[in-house]
């Protein structure tokens, strides 16, 4: 028999298998069918093609990158703490006879000023603030009119063992927050026995801080900078500026040639180390030499106020000062305008940057001449 081709037919099949397999398409979309196995299935997954799923939007507030820690600084040094020097400065009138040396406490101060006394004798200020130390601090001495001018100028509770009538006057008549061995505070002071008084009286900070709340005196301050501290060690190569000459040595003089004191670079600490005489200054505590990363040496007028040799030292207004630091020395200036400003130091206006580390003023006189007191190596 002849096969023969039914066209209607065909037709008819084609449309059925069409509409089965568009149903079914449909019945599992309705369904929810998964066109590939399941993870973990043992059928074979189909080749990738190296396309990636969208990556969708994180909702919600992103949370910020964790904050840099806090970074602390002294006051009056700049050098970097664990936290903030909240604690009220205090300032010690240091003996400097010859029989009071060496002293106690120095190489701890944040600053050391040096300034005459009477006659040939200076008196070394140590202001102390950042650090905390429960070693001896001394011998200490009495106390002059304009080392309370420093005093005001740092806000410092004063520590002293007398003084002049003039000093006595106006710790009085100005209410000077301050501890006074003979008149107000002499249980936080002590004798040693292995020096003769007068040079043989000392304390420590934690006798001055019970002092301070017996008396009711305010031991909190401020954690602002009191002086300009370079952030980097490039700023402190520009304080200084071409102009500047190499200092790798000073010899300062007071009032007479038989009190000479050195301060020698030196090149591995950047530091300067200090001499008095040829010796060096050494710190009873820890048998260490005195060290400053800043020298000042500021001239201002001393007058002579009677026969005991006691004298007015101007510290307001301006005048001439060299800075000592990196081995190489500047002329600049100091200026004070107010009394509860201390001294700050500038070039051509603007106040200068110091190095981070403790800080040594010698002031000296004018006469005969700012330059006559030192000698620059």
């Amino acid at each position: 028999m002849k096969r023969t081709h039914d066209k209607h037919g065909l037709h008819r099949l084609w449309r059925n298998g069409r509409l089965a397999l568009l149903a079914g398409c449909l019945a599992c979309t309705a369904a929810g069918c998964e066109l590939l196995p399941k993870r973990g299935s043992d059928a074979a997954a189909p080749p990738t093609t190296g396309a990636t799923a969208p990556v969708q939007a994180v909702s919600g507030k992103q949370e910020p990158p964790p904050a840099a820690p806090a970074v602390y600084r002294a006051p009056l040094t700049g050098l970097e703490l664990k936290q903030k020097a909240v604690g009220r400065p205090v300032m010690v009138m240091v003996n400097n006879h010859p029989s009071a040396r060496p002293q106690s406490g120095l190489t701890q101060a944040d600053v050391l000023y040096e300034c005459l006394a009477e006659g040939e004798i200076t008196r070394i200020v140590a202001v102390f603030q950042s650090r905390s130390f429960a070693d001896p601090i001394g011998p200490v001495r009495s106390i002059r009119p304009y080392f309370i001018e420093m005093g005001k100028g740092l806000d410092a509770v004063q520590v002293h063992a007398g003084g002049s009538p003039d000093a006595y006057a106006q710790l009085e008549r100005e209410k000077i927050d301050e501890l006074d061995e003979i008149t107000n505070a002499g249980p936080y002071f002590w004798r040693e026995t292995f020096r003769k008084a007068p040079h043989n009286l000392y304390t420590n900070l934690e006798k001055i801080h019970a002092g301070m709340a017996k008396r009711g005196l305010n031991g909190s301050g401020s954690d602002a900078p009191v002086f300009r501290f370079a952030p980097t060690d490039a700023e402190a190569v520009e304080t200084m500026g071409a102009q500047a000459q190499g200092a790798k040595k000073v010899d300062v003089t007071f009032l007479l040639s038989s009190y000479v004191v050195s301060y020698a670079y030196d090149e591995a600490s950047h530091l300067y180390k200090r001499s008095i005489n040829g010796v060096k200054h050494i710190d009873l505590n820890n048998n260490e030499q005195l060290t400053a990363a800043n020298v000042i040496v500021m001239g201002t007028d001393h007058k002579v106020l009677d026969n005991e040799g006691r004298l007015d030292v101007r510290l307001t207004g301006t005048g001439q000062a060299k800075l000592f630091q990196q081995g190489k020395v500047k002329d600049v200036q100091w200026k004070r305008e107010k009394e509860s400003d201390p001294v700050r130091y500038y070039d051509q206006g603007r106040e200068i940057s110091l190095v981070p580390g403790q800080t040594h003023v010698l002031i000296v006189p004018m006469k005969p001449s700012f330059e006559g007191h030192l000698k620059v190596e």
